[in-house]
C-alpha cells in the first residue's frame, strides 16, 4: 500500500527509508549484466567492491562480492570486463544506501558475446534499420567532414592525411572521444549528434583501429546503432579491419574496410577528376569533329548532285518542256476553235434552209390577221376582211374584195 502523507502530516525520513528497505526487499535475487568499472580490492579485506554500468546510459551500480567468488574467475575481473551478476539488492536505511551483494559472477565469453550481437543485428534487420532504402548518397565533393575518432590515433591520421592528400581544400571536424571502454559508447554518441546538429558538415566518418572482438564491442551496441541509423547526414564507418563487421556498419550509410579507405570513400582524388575530366574533353572534342567531318561529307554529296551542280540547265530542261506543253496546248486550242467554226457553218446553213425566210426569198408571201393569225385557206376570209401580206422585205396591208 503506498504510504500516505500531506503538507500538513509529513513523514518522517526514517518511515520512508524503512518503506524503501521493505520494497528493494522484495525484488529477491536478480541476474544483472553490465560493464565493470572502478574494482576495488583492498588488502586483507574479505569482499571485493566493484560497479556494474550501463553502456548505453549513464547509469551503475555499487556491488559487493565475497571477494574468493571474485579471486576465481578466469579471466580475472577487471575494468572494461561484461560479466553477468546474481544480486540482491539491499537498501540500508540508516545509511540511505543502496547496495547490490553478489552471490554469482560469471564472464561474459566471446562466444556469448557474439550470439547477443547476432541476435541483436536479426532484431535490428527486421525492424529495417539496414535496409538498403535507407541508405543515404555521399556528397561528390564534401566542404566539411565530420570525423569520430580516438584522440590522436593511427585512424584519425589516415583519414585526414589521405582526405587531404586526394583533395587538399578539404575541411574537417575532428570529435575526439573515447572509442573503447567503459564511456566509449555514450561519447561517441553525443559526438555523432553534435556533427548531425552542425549545417557545415555534408559527411561524417566513424573511424576506429583494430582490436579484439571486446575493444570493438561499444560499435556494436544498439543505442550507438540506432544512434547511427538515425541521422540526418551522411555516415560513413570505418572500424577494426576488414573481416570485423560491427553492427554500426550496417547502419551506416556506407562501410569502409579501413579508415585510409573511408578518406578515399568521402573525398575524391584530384589527380584522378582532373584525368578524367581531360578524358571527357577528348572523348567530347572527337564526338564534334566526327559530327562536323559528318556533315561535311553529306553537304559534299548534296553538292555533287545535278540539281545542285547545275541549278541552271535543270531550269532549262524543265523551260523547253513548258514551252513544249504550251505549243501542244495552243494547237490544240486552235484546232478545237476551227473545228467549231466548221460545226457552226454547217449549223448555219442547214438553219438557212430550212428558215420561212427563204422561202419568202422565193417570192411568196405569209397573210395573217390582225391578230397575227396565219391564213392557210380562202374560205377562212370574207370580203372587205382587212389583212397583212408578210413579204421577204416588208408587209403589205390588203384588203379582201372577192
Amino acid at each position: 500500500m503506498p504510504l500516505e502523507s500531506s503538507p500538513e502530516q509529513p513523514l518522517p525520513v526514517r518511515t520512508v527509508a524503512r518503506a524503501l528497505a521493505d520494497w528493494i526487499g522484495r525484488l529477491g535475487r536478480v541476474w544483472v549484466e553490465g560493464q565493470v568499472t572502478e574494482v576495488s580490492r583492498r588488502g586483507g579485506a574479505t569482499r571485493c567492491f566493484f560497479v556494474l554500468r550501463d553502456t548505453a546510459a549513464q547509469m551503475s551500480l555499487q556491488i559487493s562480492s565475497d571477494r574468493r567468488l571474485v579471486d576465481e574467475l578466469n579471466p580475472p575481473l577487471a575494468e572494461g570486463a561484461r560479466v553477468v551478476v546474481w544480486v540482491k539488492p539491499e537498501f540500508y536505511a540508516a545509511r540511505g544506501s543502496l547496495t547490490l551483494t553478489a552471490y554469482d559472477v560469471r564472464p561474459v565469453g566471446v562466444g556469448a558475446l557474439l550470439a547477443r550481437i547476432e541476435a541483436l543485428r536479426a532484431t535490428l534487420a527486421a525492424e529495417g534499420l539496414f535496409a538498403a532504402v535507407r541508405k543515404k548518397p555521399l556528397p561528390f565533393l564534401p566542404r566539411t567532414v565530420g570525423l569520430v575518432t580516438g584522440r590522436g590515433s593511427a585512424a584519425e591520421r589516415d583519414v585526414v592525411e589521405n582526405a587531404r592528400r586526394r583533395w587538399s581544400a578539404v575541411d574537417f571536424r575532428i570529435e575526439n572521444v573515447p572509442v573503447q571502454g567503459t564511456y566509449a559508447v555514450t561519447e561517441v554518441i553525443e559526438a555523432l549528434q553534435r556533427l548531425d546538429k552542425d549545417p557545415d558538415v555534408d559527411v561524417i566518418v566513424i573511424a576506429r583501429g583494430g582490436g579484439s572482438v571486446e575493444d570493438l564491442l561499444p560499435f556494436s551496441d544498439e543505442s550507438l546503432v540506432r544512434a547511427v541509423a538515425a541521422a540526418r547526414t551522411p555516415v560513413v564507418t570505418a572500424v577494426g579491419h576488414e573481416t570485423d563487421t560491427p553492427l554500426v556498419d550496417h547502419a551506416a550509410d556506407r562501410r569502409a574496410s579501413t579508415p585510409t579507405d573511408a578518406a578515399k570513400m568521402v573525398v575524391p582524388d584530384v589527380v584522378e577528376e582532373i584525368s578524367r575530366l581531360r578524358a571527357l574533353r577528348g572523348r567530347s572534342r572527337r564526338a564534334v569533329l566526327g559530327r562536323v567531318d559528318a556533315e561535311m561529307h553529306r553537304l559534299d554529296g548534296l553538292r555533287s548532285r545535278p540539281a545542285l551542280a547545275d541549278p541552271i540547265g535543270t531550269l532549262a530542261l524543265w523551260g523547253s518542256a513548258v514551252a513544249a506543253q504550251r505549243e501542244r496546248a495552243r494547237r490544240a486550242a486552235l484546232a478545237c476553235v476551227a473545228e467549231a467554226g466548221h460545226e457552226v457553218g454547217r449549223l448555219s446553213a442547214r438553219v438557212t434552209a430550212l428558215s420561212p425566210e427563204a422561202t419568202l426569198q422565193r417570192g411568196y408571201a405569209v397573210v395573217q390577221r390582225d391578230d397575227g393569225s396565219v391564213v392557210c385557206s380562202a374560205d377562212e376570209v370574207s370580203a372587205g376582211d382587212a389583212l397583212s401580206a408578210r413579204v421577204a422585205t416588208g408587209r403589205i396591208a390588203v384588203t379582201v374584195s372577192a
